[in-house]
């Protein structure tokens, strides 16, 4: 029997976001978690072979193995940089 593990697998725009729990193989990596999601499915319009990932708030790479209870995020570019949003919000 396969050991497995919990993982939450999190992609958002600003009108559409998504939270896959999923289980996998102990030993799999964010990509493998990605893809097991089928996030991509909810998002025909962003390639998001491209995006930044991370666990939890952390960049890391795709072939980062994953640990139980980790949440995988995908991260999107950001439309304002935050100072300037903030600096815009500032002269309102």
């Amino acid at each position: 029997m396969t050991e497995t593990i919990r993982v939450e697998v999190v992609f958002a725009l600003p009108d559409h976001q998504v939270l896959a729990e999923i289980e996998l193989s102990v030993g799999s990596t964010v990509q493998d978690a990605i893809d097991q999601s089928r996030i991509a499915e909810q998002f025909t319009g962003t390639d998001l072979t491209e995006l930044p990932v991370g666990i939890w708030g952390r960049e890391v790479a795709r072939d980062w193995p994953l640990s139980a209870n980790d949440r995988v995020e995908l991260y999107r570019p950001l439309e304002t940089e935050p100072r300037e949003a903030r600096r815009q919000l500032a002269k309102r």
